[in-house]
């Protein structure tokens, strides 16, 4: 075996793209007058030549996701099916459209007549909660498009998933669809090998849903574009505030546990951003405190984005984890607002900083008309993969297509910003830190 071809296979090996099913599909399609996809049609990985070059091997069986789409035959009989539709974890823009694409494209497009939402998260397929499920129709998610957060509810936590795959199969559920992000869809994961283990016919198809965009083998997830352009108007804000005060300081915390993405496309968004500060870049407290200070000496006014992931080796960590098993972060933009005032005191500069946290009114405004036309596909292709069997995966969208993504791939990781990448390159133009220029 030559060293190209070990090196394929190894990559193969971490690319596991292949998709579970339940069986063959050998019921004609319901739906009319489309384009439907055939099996073999293949999104490649890799979207630069030069990946290739360098395993050649790869050229003649490049590693590809299957594409997302409507097939011409599916699996499960539309006139005996019911369905399950279930939100978990923080509320995200666009959550309500989701729902609304489901449950709409099993009505119209697969004539499904019963279709189950599972209120306030997993606790909804636990009997001891007592959360009936809502029947969900056309009608009643007419509109619910219009509003934030989600008309099921959600919740963090994980649940037992004996007692959730009783209460599907007791309810004669066929397909499942979870709608959440890195902790869903490993609960995701564990209902499909339970359901397995147990031999029943249950599809499981995920839906990803985190405002931070960082589920890996997904380009971006729902509501993520929202949360960027509502972030506009808290950096404008903070702008606008700086310059009106000598030595005016704007400092915007964002959203971004552990990825900062939003922090990052919302500082390209505005070019006003002085700094940005994201959990994948570590900055030492003295030399930003230096840069800062050299920034108004020279401007007068800055502005600060920082991620809340940002910072935690100087923040201290609370030792603490939330339901969903996430660990406590300490609040940096509290820090760096009492660092900074601190500082600029020892040293006889007279400051005014404006502090600006929006989180909360970020992530439950509506979708933005880009997210919803995005939710809507990924509902529609969320339906189209569960009639036909397929399980064990989420709904992705790579390089502008959108993918059947094995569910234990997209967990294998978290995505992040890559600090020596292009796109954190571009960043750090627009802003200047770092290069000479702040």
């Amino acid at each position: 075996m030559t060293t190209n071809d070990r090196a394929t296979e190894e990559l193969r090996d971490i690319l596991d793209l292949g998709i579970e099913t339940l069986g063959p599909c050998r019921i004609p399609s319901p739906m009319r007058e489309i384009q439907f996809v055939e099996d073999n049609e293949r999104i490649l990985f890799h979207s630069n030549l030069k990946d290739y070059d360098c395993r050649s091997g790869m050229l003649s069986d490049p590693p590809c996701f299957e594409m997302a789409g409507p097939r011409r035959e599916i699996y499960f009989d539309p006139s005996k099916l019911k369905c399950g539709v279930v939100t978990c974890g923080g509320i995200c823009p666009g959550l309500n459209d989701v729902i609304r694409a489901t449950v709409l494209s099993l009505f119209h497009h697969y004539g499904i007549q019963r279709v189950f939402g599972f209120r306030y998260g997993f606790e909804g397929l636990i009997p001891k909660y007592g959360h009936a499920p809502l029947e969900l129709t056309p009608r009643m998610v007419a509109e619910i498009q219009q509003s934030g957060g989600t008309i099921l509810g959600t919740s963090r936590g994980p649940q037992d998933i004996s007692e959730m795959v009783d209460t599907l199969e007791r309810m004669n559920v066929g397909i499942l669809f979870a709608i959440g992000g890195d902790g869903t869809l490993r609960a995701a994961r564990a209902f499909s090998e339970e359901v397995a283990r147990r031999q029943l016919k249950i599809s499981i198809i995920g839906i990803p849903k985190t405002i931070d965009n960082d589920i890996s083998y997904v380009d971006q997830s729902f509501g993520f574009e929202t949360a960027v352009a509502e972030s506009r108007r808290a950096i404008y804000a903070a702008h606008v505030e700086a310059l009106g005060a000598r030595n005016g300081i704007g400092l915007v915390r964002l959203m971004g546990r552990d990825a900062g993405f939003i922090a990052a496309n919302a500082t390209l968004a505005n070019s006003e951003v002085n700094f940005c500060l994201v959990p994948e870049a570590p900055f030492g407290l003295e030399s930003f405190l230096k840069a800062l200070h050299e920034r108004l000496i020279r401007r007068q006014h800055a502005v600060i984005v920082v991620a809340e992931g940002a910072g935690q080796d100087l923040v201290g960590g609370t030792g603490k984890r939330d339901a969903s098993g996430n660990r406590r972060l300490g609040d940096i933009g509290l820090f760096l607002k009492e660092k900074i005032l601190a500082y600029f005191a020892e040293v006889g500069m007279e400051v005014t900083l404006k502090y600006i946290d929006p989180s909360y009114t970020i992530r439950s405004t509506p979708a933005n008309a880009h997210d919803s036309v995005f939710c809507l596909l990924l509902g529609h292709n969320a339906v189209h993969a569960g009639m036909t069997g397929r399980t064990n995966m989420v709904v992705g969208y790579w390089n502008g297509e959108y993918t059947h993504v094995p569910i234990p791939l997209t967990v294998s990781q978290a995505k992040q910003i890559d600090p020596g990448g292009r796109f954190w390159s571009s960043v750090l133009e627009s802003t200047g830190q770092g290069i000479g220029r702040v």
